[in-house]
């Protein structure tokens, strides 16, 4: 058992199911459709968990929202549990082979782990996909800033220092019973909200 997970697993992978696999016991928030590996991978990841783990990994943003051979069931079933702690949703061109968007999952086993007080009924959503900048026509890099801003916003929620706060737009702590009324969807801009427009004074003739 592990006390960190760290991953980024293929996507989307459809010919990895084996008979053999039907009654494994990394499936107890239920079995993963054939032809999708994504919810595979993250029972794995949880299954490897020490009691105080805690797991980071990245998946293809279909796996926010996907009902597919009852991935939503599993996805419900993973919040019940209290497992899901943060997702954070990524802007796109973050690799080379692959120009398109994902999320970054973190999983706890016991949320009161590190001297941490259990955010119970709490999932941390964060909107990220306005970060990075482009260096190449093809390829964005987050720096030291927008990761720290990342990392800040987790830690001071997780950690419960009086110091998070929601911030419309890219971070908000949604309760389960907001979560259970978008169906278990845990798309972080379903519940980040749309950041106000700039007051702008200026006439447009003198723009």
């Amino acid at each position: 058992r592990a006390d960190y997970v760290i991953a980024n697993p293929p996507f989307n992978i459809s010919d990895w199911w084996d008979p053999k696999l039907a009654d494994d016991p990394r499936w107890k928030y239920g079995t993963p459709p054939q032809g999708n590996a994504n919810y595979a991978w993250v029972q794995h990841f949880i299954y490897h968990l020490s009691p105080r783990g805690t797991a980071g990994f990245v998946l293809a943003n279909g796996s926010l929202s996907s009902k597919t051979g009852g991935e939503d069931d599993i996805r419900e079933r993973l919040v019940q549990a209290e497992l899901v702690d943060c997702i954070v949703a990524m802007p796109d061109k973050l690799f080379y082979n692959t120009p398109i968007p994902v999320s970054l999952w973190f999983i706890s086993k016991d949320r009161h782990g590190n001297g941490h007080r259990k955010r119970e009924g709490e999932v941390l959503f964060i909107d990220a996909r306005k970060l990075g900048t482009m260096v190449t026509r093809k390829l964005r890099v987050l720096d030291d800033t927008d990761i720290n801003q990342i990392a800040h916003t987790y830690h001071s929620w997780r950690n419960q220092d009086g110091r998070y706060e929601d911030v419309i737009g890219f971070a908000r702590a949604a309760s389960r019973d907001e979560i259970k009324s978008q169906d278990f969807v845990l798309s972080p801009g379903r519940y980040v909200g749309t950041e106000e427009a700039e007051v702008d004074d200026e006439p447009i003739e003198v723009k």
